[in-house]
């Protein structure tokens, strides 16, 4: 059985959703934020954050690497073979590198802080700077879609939209962008997702 330490609440949220997806036995082993986490999660992630996963004698951080692993499990069409493998991981390392920091700057001054703490000004700027990055993705799925690869939700579609989720939840304005916008509409009304969401948004 998978082992998840993390909260649903957190990045954890992605791997409850992949495991879901992948059909897999999993606990949650619930690990929260606060100045209890490092103790309690140092044994499994050495960098003190949650997620984490133990899969037997396998320990994983990263919530996006630890998805990988879980799809690799689960084989096609989650994770496929061949090229599209490597399209997986292309579209795995956008989200982490290209989506995510714009998308976290926007969040953190959107609804993550305490509204006191948050910066307009960099909140708009994190929209600003995820916006080219958004208009590589609706041109992606304008040439074939409904998904990432093609006809089949993959691991690559998990991982970026989980990425985006926060925008997707908290109100970003996707008007210039429907293709994105349904896409995330159809990640996240999988019966998976739902699944996930229920223990987070819950």
């Amino acid at each position: 059985m998978l082992r998840i330490h993390g909260i649903a609440r957190s990045r954890a949220f992605r791997c409850i959703w992949a495991a879901e997806e992948a059909g897999l036995a999993y606990e949650v082993v619930p690990i929260g934020f606060g100045p209890e986490l490092k103790a309690a999660i140092a044994a499994v992630n050495p960098n003190g954050k949650i997620p984490a996963l133990q899969d037997g004698a396998l320990t994983l951080f990263e919530s996006l690497a630890i998805n990988l692993h879980i799809a690799g499990k689960a084989g096609a069409p989650l994770m496929p073979k061949g090229d599209d493998a490597s399209r997986v991981l292309q579209w795995t390392l956008w989200a982490a590198t290209e989506a995510e920091p714009a998308h976290q700057q926007w969040a953190y001054n959107t609804y993550v802080l305490p509204p006191e703490k948050r910066d307009p000004a960099q909140a708009k700027a994190g929209a600003e700077a995820l916006a080219p990055r958004l208009a590589v993705l609706e041109a992606h799925l304008a040439k074939g879609g409904p998904f990432l690869l093609g006809r089949d939700f993959t691991i690559a579609d998990l991982n970026l939209a989980a990425v985006l989720y926060g925008s997707w939840l908290n109100g970003m304005d996707y008007a210039g962008f429907p293709r994105t916008k349904a896409w995330l509409d159809a990640c996240f009304g999988r019966p998976a997702a739902l699944v996930a969401r229920k223990q987070r948004e819950g």
